[in-house]
């Protein structure tokens, strides 16, 4: 279903997130198939929007905010 690139992308977040489980975190394998479909800004900009994923996942533990509770439509209201 997904591309090579998008496999790739997917690896690089997958290994990125699951460092608290003896990770080595980004294997030499990943970087080199992601260093084949993204240059260096499409890299960093991958490797921030996976921290920031990260981030917001570990704020909704420490918050203990409940995945899935967002309803289309629920923050139009803010956007006036």
């Amino acid at each position: 279903m997904f591309t090579a690139a998008e496999q790739a992308a997917l690896a690089l977040a997958e290994e990125g997130t699951r460092i608290a489980d003896a990770q080595p975190g980004v294997s030499d394998e990943t970087w080199a198939r992601v260093r084949e479909h993204y240059d260096d800004d499409q890299i960093a900009a991958l490797v921030y929007l996976v921290a920031m994923i990260n981030a917001a996942n570990r704020l909704g533990v420490i918050l203990h905010q409940k995945g899935g509770s967002y309803e289309a439509g629920m923050f139009a209201a803010m956007a006036n």
